[in-house]
């Protein structure tokens, strides 16, 4: 039972042979080009990281489950995954996926190994693969030290038996811009063990005689880095592919900031507002509100826009672009930032002494519309917002965020997230990945919260089936795309929440078991989406 029978079922009704090489080639060949734009079509989503799939090894990954959960999605009706950042993850943020070290590497514990040995590039039956029960959460330690050890011996295999050694030299030429600072980086971050800024200056300043020392020092370990990111992007690009064959189109997610130690702001250094010793001058944050009365304190440096400016965004412009190689659509987290920004002293203990700082969003989003005319993003308009960012919205027509758990409990008219008060230009959701399940937003909710949502459906709403009501009020909505995070299908409580902001524990570990997704689960969805016209 579960998402393997489901595969295998899909198979057959398409006339598939699941062993015909279809889920299990790796290519770095071309894609169809984007159909995406933000003329949104009425349709819906699902919300799931990679890292939640079901697998055999700990962690959800680009193997054969991922296939199988595109298949999932067309026989659902569903026509987009939306899923978190791919970059890598580091132990010391908790495996964050809004904290790393690179804004253009994938993450390498995203490889699947089943591919790895179908390829010739391992043998499994070499390895001990860590024990772990359809119910266990991601061990993020034990899955790290697998993914390394079979990585290494991937990369042995490789240079003993050249496997695809013409497709990986293409891989190094096409990615040479972020790829040979990112692997330079990331074999002096291993060496030293220590943050950037606090290497040699050589290495820390990045003098030519320095980056040409550490090229030549490290020559081997570099490659093998190079050689990770290529399997990442051997694995994720033909399934993107499969994605698009598919009808379903992959939302992506971009953090409005990086980690000062982090391979962009060694390379770019000029663009963050840092002092002569690489430290930050200035940080960023968001200000004191009704939640927080001393705001809260991020701490990544804030970028020097007068300089990206200056050289017409071509960092960010860069960036965008590497998204849009992994993803058809991008969602701009903390969308404000581009039209002013929160900036703190660095030094200060709390958010509260920072000031606003105006953002040229304008001249950036008109420069990036030269480069790329349909403009497939979407606003990550929540919080405290004002008129100026309202107008960067419109004048580029993104579609924002609707979340239904923001929308009961206040004004019953006003409140922008009631369903009456959507736009037919947007996205609704339930939740994202930083909100509580339905479920546990709803046992955890006051009375007055309660009492609204049952006056507004005019439903007797109880813990059994607030999840499908708030599903149901979304494929509703007039809002042309509705996402749904995979919890709330399933109507799961605060145990399978994938993160709590602010706090830095057990947090994106939360994974999908093979018996929670069924045929019965394809027809129900198929038929919520054909009611309120999202098939």
């Amino acid at each position: 039972m579960g998402l393997h029978i489901l595969g295998e079922i899909l198979n057959y009704r398409r006339g598939l042979n699941p062993g015909s090489g279809l889920y299990f080639r790796i290519s770095c060949g071309p894609l169809k080009k984007p159909k995406t734009n933000m003329d949104l079509k009425r349709s819906s989503g699902i919300l799931l990281h990679v890292t939640s799939l079901p697998s055999p090894f700990g962690i959800g990954d680009m193997g054969p489950e991922a296939y199988e959960f595109i298949d999932f999605l067309e026989a659902s009706a569903i026509k987009y995954w939306q899923v978190l950042p791919l970059n890598p993850t580091d132990d010391a943020y908790s495996h964050s996926p809004y904290s790393s070290y690179s804004a253009f590497a994938g993450n390498t514990l995203l490889i699947s190994p089943e591919f790895l040995e179908k390829e010739g590039f391992i043998n499994l039956q070499d390895f001990n693969i860590p024990e772990v029960s359809q119910q266990d959460k991601v061990n993020f330690k034990q899955v790290s030290l697998f993914k390394e050890e079979i990585l290494e011996a991937a990369y042995h295999n490789f240079k003993r038996n050249k496997i695809n050694l013409q497709k990986f030299k293409t891989f190094v030429k096409t990615h040479r811009d972020w790829l040979e600072d990112y692997s330079l980086f990331k074999v002096l971050h291993d060496t030293y063990n220590t943050p950037w800024f606090t290497w040699p200056v050589p290495y820390r300043d990045r003098t030519a005689e320095g980056l040409k020392q550490g090229r030549k020092e490290f020559k081997s370990a570099i490659e093998r880095v190079k050689f990770n990111q290529f399997l990442f992007f051997s694995q994720w690009l033909p399934l993107r592919s499969y994605a698009q064959q598919n009808q379903i189109q992959i939302i992506g997610d971009i953090p409005i900031y990086v980690n000062h130690d982090s391979a962009d702001c060694w390379t770019n250094s000029r663009y963050f507002k840092l002092n002569k010793s690489k430290f930050p001058s200035k940080i960023s944050g968001v200000p004191p509100d009704y939640f927080s009365e001393t705001g809260q304190l991020w701490g990544t440096p804030v970028y020097n826009w007068k300089e990206l400016k200056a050289n017409r965004f071509d960092w960010w412009i860069q960036r965008i672009k590497q998204n849009l190689l992994l993803f058809d659509v991008v969602r701009l987290d903390h969308f404000r930032g581009f039209s002013a920004y929160w900036e703190v002293p660095a030094g200060d203990k709390t958010a509260q002494n920072g000031k606003w700082v105006k953002a040229p969003g304008h001249d950036f989003f008109k420069t990036l519309q030269k480069e790329i005319p349909h403009m497939p993003f979407i606003a990550e308009d929540l919080g405290s917002l004002d008129q100026g960012v309202y107008d960067l919205i419109a004048d580029f027509n993104f579609p924002g965020m609707n979340v239904l758990l923001f929308a009961f409990g206040d004004d019953k008219a006003k409140n922008p997230y009631l369903p009456f008060n959507h736009i037919p230009h947007s996205i609704v959701y339930t939740g994202t990945h930083d909100n509580n399940t339905v479920l546990g937003w709803y046992e955890g909710a006051d009375s007055r919260t309660k009492r609204h949502l049952k006056e507004y459906t005019g439903k007797n709403i109880t813990s059994k089936n607030v999840n499908t009501q708030l599903h149901r009020m979304a494929l509703a909505s007039v809002s042309k795309l509705a996402i749904i995070p995979m919890q709330d299908i399933l109507g799961l409580g605060s145990e399978a929440v994938m993160n709590i902001p602010g706090s830095t524990k057990g947090n994106w570990t939360w994974r999908l078991t093979y018996d929670q997704l069924s045929i019965q689960k394809v027809v129900e969805l198929k038929v919520l989406n054909e009611l309120f016209g999202r098939g």
